[in-house]
């Protein structure tokens, strides 16, 4: 049986803390809680789970903070979550039964990592993220934000889902202004800083500038599929928000040279022809959705109701508006679906 350090950093964290160590205890042999700062009861609730608890000074730099955490961990393996986090009762027992059962040639674990909950209790987004590895094996994350785990060794995938309940509202500036000072100090973007500062900006409604930021990351030789197949996507929204329609359109478009039609791209078309009464071609594009499959093993981000619900409403929508204007036969293979 395998130990896991739990490993992880906070600040100002009192709404959400206790209920990740909570779902925790059960799961770690061990917690590190290093604290970037707090100003709130942070502090005084990690410690009524841990007495592991540390303070790093904060140097606008995620991995220097998290690999400090990494640097205490005693135990067989590291395991990492954010305060937000949550680990559901069936995956604390997926955990429990994973400590018993892997083996011990596996480097690295990736869970899957569940966020944007709606009203239904599902997730909006999924896709997988390295979450477990083994300690002393030269694992560190690297990036000053949205920091990772370079993949490397041998790796083992389980559907065993970390939840991101994210409660407060509204995107801090806090990376935004991170990224802005490593341009203005002329620090080199690697692929992934280009790709996330771009997404910032849009998060900000800096669109014309976001839209600069995406076409320069899509030109990059260097940019992982998944990450230049999203960035069409966003790139299509900051166009739509600008009031350029040609291009909205041509940015979902240029996403099929990164890869086969995802989901998310063919909903989005769906939409943009949806909005301008063009029902056929709304149609075609929802049914590509219903046909496309999820594609969780790429790693790329996954909304899993672009691949039902969304497409199945968009036909309804579709239908309903072509019932009453003598569509002919060509408008009917679209609807087989949801009949």
């Amino acid at each position: 049986m395998i130990t896991l350090s739990l490993c992880m950093i906070v600040r100002d964290e009192e709404a959400v803390l206790a209920r990740c160590l909570e779902s925790a205890r059960d799961v770690a042999d061990e917690m590190v809680v290093v604290d970037t700062g707090s100003q709130d009861r942070t502090r005084e609730i990690a410690r009524q789970f841990t007495s592991r608890l540390y303070e790093f000074p904060w140097q606008d730099d995620f991995s220097a903070a998290r690999n400090y955490s990494l640097s205490l961990a005693r135990m067989d393996y590291c395991f990492w979550l954010d305060a937000d986090d949550v680990i559901p009762e069936k995956s604390q027992a997926a955990l429990r039964e994973l400590k018993q059962s892997l083996p011990p040639e596996i480097d690295l674990v990736m869970l899957k990592y569940d966020t944007g909950f709606g009203p239904d209790g599902l997730p909006a987004c999924s896709f997988y993220r390295e979450r477990i590895w083994k300690n002393r094996a030269g694992y560190r994350f690297v990036g000053r934000v949205h920091e990772a785990v370079p993949l490397a060794g041998r790796i083992l995938r389980k559907d065993i889902s970390i939840e991101h309940r994210k409660e407060a509202s509204g995107y801090s500036r806090r990376n935004l202004d991170i990224y802005q000072a490593m341009q203005a100090q002329g620090e080199p973007f690697g692929p992934r800083d280009q790709f996330y500062y771009a997404r910032e900006l849009y998060y900000h409604q800096y669109y014309a500038q976001a839209a600069q930021e995406f076409l320069r990351f899509l030109d990059r030789p260097d940019g992982w599929r998944e990450n230049q197949i999203e960035a069409c996507r966003i790139l299509s929204d900051c166009y739509k928000a600008l009031g350029q329609e040609e291009e909205e359109a041509e940015a979902l478009l240029k996403s099929l040279a990164y890869g086969l039609p995802r989901g998310e791209i063919c909903c989005q078309l769906g939409q943009y022809f949806l909005d301008r009464r063009r029902y056929g071609q709304a149609a075609w594009w929802y049914r590509q959705a219903l046909l496309a499959e999820p594609p969780l093993e790429e790693g790329g981000f996954v909304n899993p109701a672009c691949y039902l619900e969304i497409p199945a409403q968009g036909l309804r929508q579709c239908r309903e508006a072509l019932g009453g204007q003598g569509a002919g036969d060509w408008h009917r293979s679209p609807f087989s679906s949801i009949e």
